[in-house]
């Protein structure tokens, strides 16, 4: 650390140093052109280059595009620090602690900038995993520090060129998914990428490079070290990636799941019914995201849970509690298992427990009941719930059916529709005979 910062006071050469020249590929050998950006992030790119900056858009957006796919996600990497970035756009924001980043919000997008980042003067706990990262530096050394060769390509949008320096270009016309660097050594300074590699080769359809892959396994442990947050992070985007299945599929293959990522070890199942249900629920929000219509978080997840929970509530009644009670015991049961391992917000977590709690309810198809669910606020994510587990088999599609035609029924064919519930007959209360008085009285 001492000998570069001497190095970089006085301009010498340091040792070790990224030295290798970029490869500059023109539009005709890459294809990529600046319409295929956002309009927000050349803008970005646009007012910085003005100002004097080097600004890139990098990342997934190039990726994507060399890929033949639409770039949903902007980065712009600079030579301006966060503060310089800060002070040039008005709606932006300086956020993270292990390594400072700005939101730039522009026409209702938000743009991640990133400075170059530094050399390896990080801090790191005793896994290796990096604590601190606020070192910046050259574009090389930014391009040596990112993940896999096909996230450190750097688009000018003014000549259209593309800025590789670890064959990125290459790797993806190839469809592989190669580590920059010694594979061990970058697992363990963010575990995290353990998931990343396992996501966009699900995703993107690349193989993951033998020597990037063959350590994962054996790593998979250092996830237990990542604070829950990033983990509910990284999950959210396997769910919402539009390759779910293929995702958590890829996750047991590569012995990411049991223990680590308890929420996803619903895929591995034994139960036949559950993991219907599971794959259903998977599949469903694939096909949504990849129709960009919108999905839900809570949903999802109570629907990865739903396993353990029904587990559970039948447990609870074998030992003599009643149906609704032992079901919320067993939510309360499965929440608290959860919350040692992965930080769900309580947004969601709400919203879990409003669908489950709704299912027992539809199973009421008399009175007034019926009525009062469908004034429910989850009613209807409670019903599209109840027909995935009508699909998968546990419980009857008959009770689907019903509940899909009474709540667009007329007033007069629902009052047909409800279930009349037979009631014993009373019996009348015993009289009691009245003594006769005593003659003695």
């Amino acid at each position: 650390m001492i000998r570069k910062l001497i190095s970089r006071v006085l301009r010498l050469p340091i040792s070790g140093e990224h030295k290798a020249r970029p490869k500059v590929i023109p539009f005709a050998q890459h294809g990529v052109r600046r319409d295929q950006m956002s309009s927000p992030a050349l803008k970005v790119v646009a007012a910085l280059q003005q100002a004097g900056f080097q600004a890139f858009i990098v990342g997934g957006a190039v990726r994507d595009a060399l890929l033949g796919l639409t770039p949903k996600d902007f980065d712009v990497a600079t030579n301006a620090t966060p503060e310089q970035v800060h002070h040039l756009f008005r709606r932006s924001r300086i956020i993270g602690r292990r390594f400072r980043i700005v939101h730039v919000t522009l026409e209702r997008e938000v743009i991640e900038v990133t400075t170059f980042r530094g050399g390896q003067e990080s801090v790191t706990d005793a896994q290796g995993r990096i604590l601190h990262d606020n070192v910046f530096g050259s574009q090389a050394e930014d391009a040596s520090r990112r993940d896999f060769t096909a996230n450190a390509l750097f688009f000018n949008p003014t000549d259209e060129t593309i800025i590789d320096y670890h064959h990125g270009v290459r790797d993806i016309k190839q469809q592989k998914l190669v580590m920059i660097g010694n594979p061990t050594q970058r697992y363990r300074e963010d575990p995290v990428r353990l998931l990343r590699a396992v996501r966009l080769s699900a995703k993107l359809g690349l193989e993951i490079d033998e020597p990037t892959r063959k350590p994962i396994a054996e790593l998979a442990d250092l996830l237990r070290n990542v604070p829950a947050a990033r983990l509910f992070d990284e999950m959210l985007k396997m769910m919402f990636s539009g390759h779910a299945y293929a995702c958590i599929r890829r996750l047991r293959s590569e012995g990411l799941h049991h223990g680590i990522f308890p929420l996803l070890d619903a895929i591995g199942i034994d139960d036949e019914v559950g993991h219907e249900f599971v794959r259903l629920a998977l599949e469903s929000t694939d096909s949504r995201v990849q129709q960009d219509k919108p999905v839900s978080v809570g949903f999802l997840l109570a629907a990865l849970l739903w396993h353990q929970v029904r587990v559970r509530w039948q447990t609870i009644q074998e030992q003599g509690e009643k149906s609704t009670p032992a079901l919320f015991l067993a939510m309360s049961d499965v929440e608290a298992e959860q919350d040692e391992q992965l930080a769900i917000p309580r947004r969601f977590s709400a919203t879990m427990r409003e669908i489950w709690a709704t299912q027992p309810r539809f199973e009421q198809r008399s009175g007034q009941r019926p009525f009062r669910l469908l004034e429910h606020p989850r009613f209807r994510a409670g019903y599209d719930f109840l027909v995935l587990r009508a699909e998968a088999g546990e419980v009857d599609a008959e009770l689907a059916q019903w509940w899909e035609t009474f709540q667009f029924a007329d007033p007069a064919t629902q009052q047909s529709m409800l279930i009349r519930e037979e009631r014993s007959p009373r019996k009348r209360p015993r009289q009691r005979r009245r003594r006769k008085p005593s003659a003695e009285a």
